[in-house]
């Protein structure tokens, strides 16, 4: 795959989890923080605002290999 499908085919799917992560999270947080404190409420979202970095940072790594690495 030349790395220039590669960044498109990345970006695109970079995109596109980010949607379902953030949609996931807002399920997630009607369901169980309904009746917590502001705490419980800021820990949450400060966990799940931070939590999509790791598997985007191994996306974007994939993305910007040369070809020899990312077989």
């Amino acid at each position: 795959m030349t790395p220039r499908i590669r960044k498109l085919v990345g970006t695109v799917l970079l995109l596109v989890v980010l949607a379902i992560y953030s949609l996931l999270v807002a399920v997630a947080a009607s369901a169980v923080l309904t009746g917590t404190n502001k705490v419980v409420e800021m820990l949450f979202y400060a966990i799940a605002g931070i939590a999509w970095v790791l598997p985007a940072g191994v996306l974007i790594r994939w993305m910007y290999a040369s070809p020899k690495e990312a077989q």
